[in-house]
């Protein structure tokens, strides 16, 4: 087989993202128990490079999935907490006069970060969640007419709480159309939960969390996952599955062809992990299965 790109065959290609995939699930799942499935999901979705948006009631360790990724890369994890107060400079930054030195400084806000959780985006403002697009989109920041590049790898995670509309602002469906999945980490079964509480006797368990990846490592494997083949019938059926939405009789609107780029992009990534250096249509519904 010809080498990829980044100098790698494609099996050895799929084979490092596969690698890599599997020591950081498994290094989560040290922490959030019994739930592989959306691990294995957010997991994709960073090294298919997007974000992750998590609807589902307090309490199910939304916070805490977000964290024990950051950590299981190495990477920076900053949290905001969404209210009807916080500014677009509290998640971007803002310039401060530096008197001493008699001139504006920029103060990077909290999206200068690996790992950005906004918790309860939606009881953010529409001025507020508008912040979060540019660095969502093109991995930038714009203040003041300076644009800043984020840290790489770089992913938005967000949560909603599906049960209380009081004070929330519904996020729309340009906002929306950022995210790459949307999951639901739902409650632990018995025995699940019953663990957790042993774990959490003394201490909470994502403060053990190490680092078994590097935030290099994780940007290869990205570049790999670009490098997976897709046959052309293969991208016909993505497309088509897509296409299919915009003229459903049960749906207002159709998904866009940003959500065909992030399906094709997340049927690599699934791919990779799998350790294949190849796609089947399988791996193309893995975004409708979540």
């Amino acid at each position: 087989m010809s080498e990829s790109p980044q100098g790698a065959s494609p099996q050895a290609a799929a084979d490092f993202v596969s690698g890599l995939a599997g020591r950081i699930i498994d290094n989560v799942e040290k922490v959030v128990i019994g739930k592989r499935q959306a691990v294995q999901h957010v997991v994709t979705a960073l090294l298919s490079e997007g974000h992750v948006l998590m609807e589902d009631v307090p309490g199910v360790a939304k916070t805490v999935l977000a964290k024990s990724v950051a950590r299981s890369i190495g990477g920076t994890f900053h949290r905001v907490q969404c209210t009807p107060d916080l500014l677009p400079s509290d998640i971007t930054g803002s310039s401060v006069y530096n008197q001493g030195a008699g001139r504006f400084e920029f103060i990077p806000g909290p999206a200068f970060a690996n790992i950005l959780l906004a918790d309860e985006l939606n009881r953010a403002t529409p001025r507020t969640q508008s912040a979060l697009l540019e660095c969502m989109a093109e991995g930038q920041i714009t203040v003041d007419g300076a644009t800043r590049e984020l840290k790489r790898p770089f992913a938005v995670f967000a949560t909603q709480n599906p049960i209380e509309y009081e004070g929330t602002f519904p996020l729309p469906e340009a906002q929306l159309d950022r995210f790459c999945v949307r999951i639901s980490v739902g409650y632990p079964d018995e025995s699940a939960e019953a663990a957790m509480l042993e774990r959490l006797r003394l201490s909470h368990p994502v403060d053990d969390v190490a680092a078994v990846a590097s935030l290099e490592e994780v940007s290869r494997a990205q570049g790999l996952v670009r490098t997976i083949f897709v046959h052309d019938e293969v991208r016909r059926y993505i497309v088509r599955l897509v296409r299919a939405t915009r003229g459903h009789a049960d749906l207002e609107y159709g998904a866009g062809p940003r959500a065909t780029l992030a399906m094709f992009r997340m049927a690599q990534a699934a791919a990779a992990i799998q350790g294949m250096p190849y796609v089947v249509p399988d791996h193309g519904r893995v975004n409708w299965c979540v």
